[in-house]
């Protein structure tokens, strides 16, 4: 089973942000004709992939609901075209008190929604770079759930970058059936170059599952953020099955869930553990 990773470096122009996605599915499409690939394929694109950089509250003005938006709409019209799977990197939501939610959904190849999560942790940190500070909080609304989704690749769990610093709802993943859990992710360059790697594998060995990590690389908005990129994707085991360090372009990955089912069954993690099962504060 392949599976496709798309490294970007967005800025707030929807609109190229947008032609660069397309751009690249059209790459995808004539690689996929050469690897007579004629298979259900996965697309896992990264956080804020149409608009990202500047204020969050710049956000507000793209925000729809679940039946209208022009953004969601836009992104689930590319899965239908180019006939894959799209993990759709994330996409502002409305929500109560004049914020919104960061959500991600996940659409099939003929652009119907399988399934959606809403980004559990805010990234409100303080980093030692040119922004300083970070509060998504001002803008965003933390979900409410967790999302494991049925599809030909397995089940699917979402997370979004800076939910990869909590192990708790990996583990609650996990214990829902997930197999895969994807990463759209923003991480800063110098958070990323610190721990973006240690954190994915470890949450892959945790959970004994394929963790698939789409980035943003990259100067973005003339300079006024800058981010890890990294893209990579990790075995049950831990090990590097591929990455992309730099740049923007694709990342491919042959994965195989015989692989999770032989790894938990030799040593079986989630039996051992004595500790309560998760639950999400409310």
């Amino acid at each position: 089973m392949r599976i496709s990773l798309l490294q970007c470096q967005s800025s707030r122009d929807v609109s190229a942000n947008l032609l660069f996605i397309e751009s690249q599915l059209e790459e995808l499409t004539q690689e996929r004709q050469q690897w007579g690939d004629n298979s259900p394929h996965l697309v896992v694109l990264p956080e804020c992939s149409l608009l990202f950089g500047g204020h969050e509250s710049q956000q507000l003005a793209y925000a729809g609901d679940s039946h209208h938006s022009q953004l969601k709409s836009a992104l689930s019209a590319l899965a239908t075209r180019y006939r894959v799977f799209m993990v759709a990197g994330t996409i502002p939501a409305l929500a109560e008190g004049g914020r919104v939610y960061s959500r991600c959904y996940l659409f099939d190849d003929k652009g119907d929604t399988l399934g959606h999560y809403d980004k559990l942790h805010l990234f409100d940190v303080d980093v030692a770079d040119g922004t300083k500070q970070y509060r998504e909080s001002e803008t965003f609304c933390p979900g409410d759930h967790i999302s494991v989704i049925d599809t030909p690749f397995g089940k699917i769990g979402l997370s979004i970058c800076y939910d990869l610093r909590f192990p708790d709802l990996f583990r609650a993943m996990r214990l829902a059936g997930a197999e895969i859990i994807t990463v759209p992710s923003a991480f800063t360059k110098v958070t990323g170059e610190a721990h973006w790697q240690v954190l994915l594998q470890a949450r892959a060995i945790e959970t004994q599952c394929f963790i698939v990590a789409a980035a943003q690389w990259g100067a973005h908005n003339q300079g006024s953020r800058e981010t890890w990129g990294q893209s990579m994707v990790i075995g049950p085991w831990g090990n590097i099955i591929a990455e992309r360090k730099t740049g923007t372009g694709w990342v491919h990955a042959d994965i195989d869930l015989t692989e999770v089912n032989s790894i938990r069954s030799k040593m079986p993690v989630m039996q051992h553990n004595r500790f309560n099962v998760p639950m999400i504060k409310r």
